[in-house]
């Protein structure tokens, strides 16, 4: 049935009453064949692509509901609007579950007609005029924020700006656009490191009041005056966890919980989990962490795994800071290990505090190098968000959140850094005992380019430790990722458009701080 035109079967026995609105319809610039019954109509599904099916529910012989399930049988992508007489909702249901794109209550009138061939022929079309004028709009809110940007406040709103953007295009299938935004995206981050090597060793000033929220503050300012309000208080650290990661999954969250706050915060350099979690638990900076509890704090060039200590590190926090709390704390790092929880929930009632570390989104960022197949089904940060809602739609932590919205408590969501998918490679040399994350060094004698990184030649300055009295650190920025001579085309391949952290960018330092409330309190 090549036509030229978009073309729609009608399936109806009352086709004489409906030839008004097939005329309309034509006038429109759309082909519309017309068969009485269902079997005519499986039989010209097999034969012709039709863009859109209305289709009748009832009519003699096979029905709508018949009908429907051969066609879906044929072509399970053919969208198939029913139009029906009845309003029973277990006729609606049926057909819902049977993936109709929509219904429509007889009579119909030649609008609603025309509005139904709209969204589901020319969806894509649609979604992509609008998302250019709309982005035209946008990109010029963004690029004003962006001159302007001078405080902390300011790069959050930008933060949040371009997540709801990101997600929006996911809608578009115009190249042009996501190419641009692209562009936008590097602006943005490359101001932010301008930012951030101008203000970064101000935040350490004791006397400087305009700072954000960092790692080593997050227990004590945002989460323990919860508990001190009288709140049993969850707390979730899912590592690794962007904001535009949470806003993914917050459709899932917030059918089970309200929605108190919603915040961003600021991962501490590097944006790694020795320091950057460690931070969080202790309640200290890494240099504080060595000086004040060496048997504790693991060096990069040490073979012990740098975050075993989270629990003990939270305890001496609590201790400090003469806090005498219920505590539970527990750790998983294999998918499927939170299930032991399933059913004993009613515990996290009888705590002040509860902490759970969740590993698996730090899990997936790693698999995402190695493997060929993840790097495949995670290309860029659309897919990467599309494999995270994936996995928490069917993971155990939120089997365990569904069963937590039940309790009387406040759940408290966070992370301790991002991640930003790396494509340019940065030749950096060391010694054998240089760090061997990409997106940060620590080592002495290192041997870089200083224009393309941000580097603290003075790690006591920003409090971080040092192996030796002459070690420096440097961290990448924007998109790069640090790569040796030896074998650099080798390794520059292998990680290009990986997601990695350590550095300075805007997805690894601003990230989630969600507190939620049961929908019942």
């Amino acid at each position: 049935m090549a036509t030229g035109k978009n073309t729609i079967l009608w399936v109806d026995d009352e086709m004489d009453l409906l030839r008004p609105h097939a005329i309309f319809l034509e006038n429109k610039g759309y082909a519309i064949q017309f068969v009485s019954n269902g079997l005519d109509a499986v039989e010209l599904v097999k034969e012709n692509q039709f863009d859109l099916i209305f289709l009748d529910e009832n009519m003699p012989g096979l029905s709508g509901l018949e009908t429907l399930a051969q066609i879906k049988e044929i072509r399970p992508q053919m969208p198939v609007v029913m139009v029906t007489k009845s309003e029973e909702e277990d006729i609606m249901d049926q057909a819902i579950g049977s993936k109709i794109a929509d219904y429509l209550i007889k009579p119909v009138n030649p609008s609603q007609l025309l509005l139904a061939i709209k969204k589901h022929i020319h969806k894509t079309k649609l979604v992509d005029a609008q998302s250019s004028q709309d982005f035209r709009m946008v990109f010029g809110q963004i690029s004003s924020m962006l001159t302007s940007a001078r405080n902390y406040k300011d790069w959050v709103n930008i933060l949040k700006k371009m997540v709801a953007w990101d997600l929006e295009l996911e809608e578009s299938s115009d190249p042009g656009i996501k190419e641009v935004y692209g562009l936008l995206k590097e602006e943005v981050n490359k101001e932010y490191v301008k930012w951030i090597k101008h203000n970064y060793k101000s935040w350490f000033d004791k006397t400087n009041t305009d700072k954000p929220t960092l790692s080593n503050d997050l227990l004590s300012s945002k989460v323990f005056p919860l508990v001190d309000a009288g709140q049993k208080v969850v707390f979730i650290l899912i590592d690794n966890f962007r904001f535009d990661q949470w806003k993914t999954i917050a459709p899932e969250l917030l059918q089970l919980f309200r929605l108190r706050q919603e915040e961003v915060y600021c991962s501490i350099l590097p944006t790694a989990t020795q320091y950057a979690r460690n931070a969080i638990f202790s309640g200290l900076m890494p240099l504080e962490m060595q000086k004040n509890h060496p048997e504790l704090w693991v060096y990069d060039d040490e073979d012990e795994r740098k975050n075993q200590f989270e629990e003990e590190f939270l305890h001496r926090q609590l201790k400090r800071l003469g806090k005498n709390y219920k505590v539970y704390f527990e750790k998983f790092i294999a998918p499927g290990s939170a299930k032991k929880l399933l059913g004993n929930t009613a515990q996290f009632a009888e705590n002040d505090l509860s902490v759970i570390v969740y590993n698996f989104v730090d899990m997936l960022s790693h698999a995402r190098t190695e493997m060929d197949l993840i790097k495949e089904l995670a290309s860029d940060e659309a897919a990467y968000r599309t494999l995270t809602h994936g996995w928490f739609i069917h993971s155990d932590l939120y089997a365990l959140l569904k069963e937590l919205a039940e309790l009387p408590i406040t759940v408290v969501i966070s992370t301790d850094h991002g991640t930003t998918r790396v494509t340019n490679p940065v030749k950096v040399v060391g010694d054998k005992n240089t760090s061997t994350n990409l997106r940060y060094k620590l080592g002495r004698s290192l041997n870089y380019d200083p224009k393309s990184v941000f580097e603290i030649l003075k790690p006591e300055e920003v409090h971080l430790p040092k192996t030796n009295i002459t070690s420096t650190y440097i961290f990448a920025t924007n998109r790069d990722f640090f790569a040796y001579p030896n074998n650099y085309n080798h390794y520059s391949k292998y990680y290009k458009n990986t997601f990695q952290h350590g550095g300075v960018s805007v997805e690894e330092m601003l990230i989630p701080f969600i507190v939620l409330d049961p929908q019942q309190k």
